[in-house]
């Protein structure tokens, strides 16, 4: 997804705090969660992310390993960056228990993560981002901006918990007190000095029911995550064979895991997205990992239109739904016995 350069041209008309709070309370109106403010300052965690991508922990995703002095310095990646205008939005959804099925009793599913069952984030989130940026760009003149939404060589968490927005949890996700992990973040960096926000207070204290349920043991420690061993990574960016030692922790995981967020103590209370563009546009939390392998490149391009999920091509995803339904077959020979 590409990242746009916004240049403003109008005069400013609102003093730096009244901006910001301005600014705050269109970015919820306009369906952001969360708002918050971070200084455009080097990462803090510069040394802990090359160390962790020469240890090779980031596996296949070489993108994570460009842009180094960009991604750990925003006014790198913009030059003359001031501030950082950090926004969350809930995407947790909530089965309804009342709502007709198709499934079958002992019906294998192929689980997909949360964030990918309804609209593909990146268009929805990129469209509402530049309006708040068409705003923003008519009250400084001479400022510049860039709106990024995941895929920008940003450290987008820890802005985000530098803006307050939440800490970065034992799960590396980012968590906040009220609306738990279940957000996508997206960011606006510019030239523009804005006041900014208090970082949030890490709060996960002695639990580490995030570390003990990971199926595959990729949270090696607490803040730790070796991507080489995530079920996400599996499935969606590790595009060749997976190890058979692997394949059988995956369980019915098609698409990104969940798991470390699931057992989350804030997230069982976390509020559901009032939000239509994220409702799942499938039965419940998966799919029929069956019909996957029955798709052809027409099928798989109508039931992934506009959807996240394409960014796993057809084979990669009928891998996963043949890892699943192998998985299904292993647990009812167990329930068997």
């Amino acid at each position: 997804m590409p990242v746009e350069e916004v240049p403003t041209s109008a005069t400013p008309t609102l003093d730096p705090q009244q901006l910001a709070n301005e600014l705050k309370m269109r970015g919820r109106a306009l369906g952001f969660d969360l708002v918050g403010i971070a200084p455009a300052r080097p990462s803090q965690y510069r040394e802990y992310l090359r160390n962790w991508l020469d240890a090779g922990q980031h596996g296949a995703m070489s993108y994570v390993a460009n842009r180094f002095e960009e991604r750990t310095d925003p006014a790198v990646y913009l030059p003359g960056a001031q501030s950082v205008i950090c926004l969350a939005t809930n995407y947790h959804q909530v089965d309804d228990d009342s709502a007709p099925s198709d499934r079958t009793a002992g019906q294998t599913r192929g689980r997909i993560a949360e964030y990918a069952l309804g609209q593909d984030y990146h268009d929805v989130l990129r469209e509402r981002l530049f309006g708040l940026a068409d705003w923003l760009r008519l009250q400084c003149v001479g400022s510049t901006l860039k709106v990024c939404v995941d895929t920008a060589p940003v450290m987008e968490k820890e802005l985000a918990a530098v803006a307050g927005l939440g800490w970065i949890g034992k799960n590396t996700c980012l968590i906040n007190e009220r609306i738990g992990s279940w957000v996508f973040l997206s960011e606006i960096i510019t030239t523009i000095a804005l006041p900014v926000d208090s970082p949030a207070i890490d709060r996960c204290g002695t639990c580490r029911r995030c570390i003990d349920a990971c199926p595959t043991d990729a949270l090696a420690a607490p803040y730790q995550l070796d991507a080489r061993k995530c079920i996400s990574y599996l499935t969606i960016e590790h595009r060749s064979a997976i190890e058979p030692g692997l394949q059988t922790k995956m369980g019915d995981w098609l698409y990104g895991c969940d798991v470390c967020q699931d057992v989350c103590p804030f997230n069982s209370k976390a509020l559901a997205s009032v939000d239509p563009a994220f409702k799942s546009r499938f039965d419940g939390d998966g799919i029929d990992p069956a019909a996957v392998l029955a798709w052809d490149q027409r099928a798989y391009a109508e039931a992934l239109r506009g959807s996240a999920m394409k960014r796993v091509k057809l084979p990669v995803l009928q891998r996963n739904a043949q890892i699943v339904l192998e998985n299904g077959k292993h647990k009812s020979g167990s329930d068997e016995t």
